[in-house]
């Protein structure tokens, strides 16, 4: 019976893949964090699911009958595309999940600063009554310039959500049409003019070679100050210590993440501490209803390769086998 590999995951059973694939597959997981631990596991599997492990080119390469390697999520940048188009091997992902979930997360994010929501629901826990912030912190999205990079799924809904309380909207995506931007109600931009001109900026790009540490030393320092930033998106979009040193000068006036890097945040970072930070440990995409879907849609992945039948949302340019 061939084998299906899931390298890790955050769910307390493995059941929902299961029942999709016992009855043509063997399902063995493991909580794998090394190369080295990832290679045991996967080297005779026939198709891998995997969600935060490092798939690197040497785990790939190890790979003798793998069919397909899906990721639980949207990004695949803990996989070696690169590795794997070489071997053959299609990477699938599950790109329609989790839509809604971290569109929301978003906006909570964003009002939850615009409002002070966190440092007054702290002080009234404390004993206090009263503004818990300077008055100037008060902010109304009305009037506000928020700048939103990435214009996909989630990005797209994001701008939605934001319609809804008036803001100016301006969007960064140098592969959608600005006439798609503009349909949206919002301004295509340039990120120069984007990142110069918002009073929020909120990401929601892939981490790609390109946005990697895309907001740096030198791309903030051409920001507003007392911007505030969101990234729902990938950790690796911000250099972290120019982050820190944003928010310890003022240049950031808060920001408010999910994800970061390096994850979980180290103990010892002020990122945990810091009373500008509303910080989230990579859950924006949860709920009963993403998290099932989600599930189901990697084992599908896996049970069609090994089905051979036709694989959805191969990134890695490699054809499907049927």
């Amino acid at each position: 019976m061939p084998t299906v590999a899931i390298t890790d995951y955050t769910f307390a059973d493995l059941g929902i893949e299961k029942s999709i694939l016992d009855p043509i597959a063997q399902v063995v997981g493991g909580q794998c964090r090394t190369p080295e631990a990832l290679i045991e596991l996967v080297q005779d599997a026939d198709a891998v699911i995997t969600q935060f492990a490092p798939v690197n080119a040497a785990v790939i390469e190890s790979m003798r009958r793998a069919k397909v390697i899906v990721r639980y999520g949207i990004g695949v940048d803990n996989v070696d595309l690169q590795a794997a188009k070489r071997k053959g091997i299609p990477v699938c992902n599950v790109p329609d999940y989790c839509i809604d979930e971290v569109a929301d997360h978003t906006l909570a994010f964003i009002l939850s600063m615009t409002r002070q929501v966190v440092p007054n629901a702290i002080a009234i826990r404390d004993g206090k009554w009263g503004l818990a912030t300077d008055l100037g912190h008060m902010r109304t999205l009305k009037d506000q310039c928020v700048g939103v990079i990435g214009l996909g799924r989630i990005g797209r809904e994001v701008v939605l959500r934001l319609r809804a309380f008036k803001p100016q909207i301006l969007v960064y995506d140098p592969v959608v049409d600005s006439a798609q931007i503009e349909a949206l109600g919002a301004r295509s931009v340039s990120l120069e003019q984007l990142l110069a001109t918002s009073d929020i900026v909120t990401l929601h790009c892939p981490s790609t070679p390109q946005t990697r540490k895309l907001l740096n030393p030198e791309s903030i320092a051409t920001m507003k100050k007392g911007s505030l930033v969101v990234n729902l998106a990938r950790g690796d979009l911000i250099d972290t210590a120019a982050m820190v040193q944003a928010l310890e000068t003022g240049q950031w006036s808060s920001v408010a993440i999910d994800v970061c890097d390096p994850e979980p945040i180290p103990l010892e970072s002020p990122l945990r501490r810091m009373p500008n930070v509303i910080a989230a440990s990579h859950i924006a995409s949860a709920s009963p209803k993403a998290v099932r879907k989600l599930r189901e849609s990697a084992a599908l992945h896996a049970a069609n390769a090994l089905r051979n039948l036709p694989l959805a949302h191969i990134v890695n340019g490699v054809p499907s086998p049927v």
